[in-house]
């Protein structure tokens, strides 16, 4: 029997994951996007509760902060390691195996007897988290082979993705009568809950693993199934190198690694400026300046919902590409995100800036972040998606640099914002962020009349 044949065998049979049932591949998908959603809560922490424990001093510089800015950074190293391991030794176990381990450090944080055990055990966190998080990126590709139908859950899992980490800073105020230790107590029993759905609900998604486990039943599979596997060493130097290399060397990943990062990074700067704000020009209390964070989830909900017609557009493009005949165009997944940069995202910024005064209604700088939201879930989906599209060999690798990005600027951008707010005014530090964000919206401007003059050198 030939390779070939072994190889057409393997392609029509139904153990592929190409070739499960949708209602098995949404199986998977939703629970992997409910744990996205619930492991993006504990991104956050009641910082100021925290601090006072602690007696951390924010006098000089924002300290309370470092919590969710080493949470971020082990988020931003954690895919690096992980998912070339999961993609190449199997994805049920490894992920398994980090959320288990991600589970076990919400221990040590709710009874940290130290700033030191805290920013400890939320690093290892972290580092987990963004494996679990980002993994569920890999299981959409393991189980849809063409893009038109990657389209929805690539979607669905940048709004879970976002409204996970918009949704922290809310729980913290729900339970804020209570210790802030319960906050990590509250996120360990939905943890453990969520744990005997995984086992369940969570398959072998890589089809050369699959494969290998399904020739041991079927010998016809066998001459199908690939020997070799990289080394782990060669696998951690070209997981880490070739993410970097493309940042550095490709300008359509650099730019819009920027812009990605930049909004992602917002959704953290409003956890420092939206109780800043609302506190000192509408005297809210901390309750209600955080329920406000819930405007950002508002907003990115519109966005999810828009972003929807625009993967048909994108679809459609197929029709009008007259060099690839029959494929989408990837500039074609652009429109939608130069509006909403524009207006959503710079002009969110402006309005909620200059709509930080006692005389204008608290609900003009809500409106400003309900627009910020919008834009960001369109912006995030548009890159993650264009990305994919336009750096097919590499995707992976491309998609890894975005995220790179994306939890770094989470990280350490936040930790600039309440001396911004405080030197710079409220309306002249959301303008600032309000130009660069003008300025970021270049990139896909240019993209979208040039993107195939690029894509070709």
């Amino acid at each position: 029997m030939s390779v070939e044949y072994a190889q057409k065998l393997w392609d029509d049979h139904s153990a592929n994951p190409f070739n499960w049932p949708e209602q098995q591949k949404w199986r998977v998908i939703l629970t992997a996007g409910l744990v996205t959603l619930l492991v993006g809560l504990n991104a956050t922490t009641p910082s100021q509760d925290v601090a006072d424990t602690f007696h951390i001093d924010d006098s000089g510089f924002p300290n309370s902060f470092w919590p969710t800015t080493v949470w971020n950074t082990g988020a931003a190293i954690g895919p690096l390691i992980g998912l070339p391991l999961l993609e190449n030794f199997g994805v049920r176990n490894g992920y398994l195996l980090s959320y288990f381990v991600f589970t076990v450090m919400i221990v040590p944080q709710a009874v940290a007897q130290n700033f030191a055990t805290l920013l400890v055990t939320r690093t290892i966190a972290g580092f987990f988290a963004g494996i679990v998080q980002n993994a569920m990126e890999t299981l959409i590709a393991d189980m849809w082979f063409t893009d038109d139908k990657r389209n929805l859950p690539i979607t669905l899992f940048t709004f879970l993705y976002i409204a996970g980490v918009t949704l922290g800073p809310t729980l913290d105020t729900i339970v804020k009568f209570l210790s802030w230790r319960w906050v990590f107590y509250i996120q360990l029993i939905i943890y453990c809950a969520v744990m005997p759905l995984l086992l369940l609900a969570i398959k072998e998604t890589r089809g050369p693993i699959v494969l290998s486990k399904s020739a041991k039943h079927d010998t016809r599979l066998k001459k199908a199934v690939q020997s070799h596997r990289p080394s782990i060493s060669g696998l951690m130097s070209e997981a880490i190198t070739r993410p970097v290399h493309l940042l550095c060397t490709e300008p359509v990943i650099f730019f819009f690694t920027l812009w990605a990062s930049f909004c992602f990074g917002l959704v953290f700067i409003s956890t420092q400026s939206v109780p800043q704000v609302y506190s000192t020009v509408y005297n809210f209390g901390d309750t209600a300046a955080g329920l406000l964070q819930l405007a950002l989830l508002a907003g990115a909900t519109v966005g999810f919902f828009a972003s929807l017609p625009q993967n048909t557009y994108y679809q459609r493009s197929a029709t009008r590409n007259p060099i690839e005949v029959g494929q989408p165009i990837p500039e074609a997944r652009l429109p939608l995100s130069i509006p909403a940069s524009l207006i959503g995202l710079a002009g969110g910024l402006f309005c909620y800036g200059w709509g930080s005064f006692p005389h204008v209604p608290w609900i003009v700088p809500t409106i400003g972040l309900g627009l910020m939201g919008f834009a960001i879930m369109v912006v995030i989906n548009t890159v993650d998606l264009y990305i994919t599209d336009a750096y097919t060999k590499y995707a992976g690798s491309a998609i890894a640099a975005v995220a790179l990005g994306e939890n770094l600027f989470a990280a350490w951008l936040p930790l600039a914002a309440p001396a911004m707010y405080t030197t710079l005014g409220f309306q002249w530090a959301s303008s600032l962020l309000g130009f660069v964000a003008l300025g970021l919206t270049l990139a896909p401007i240019f993209l979208y009349f040039k993107g195939r003059a690029v894509r070709e050198k």
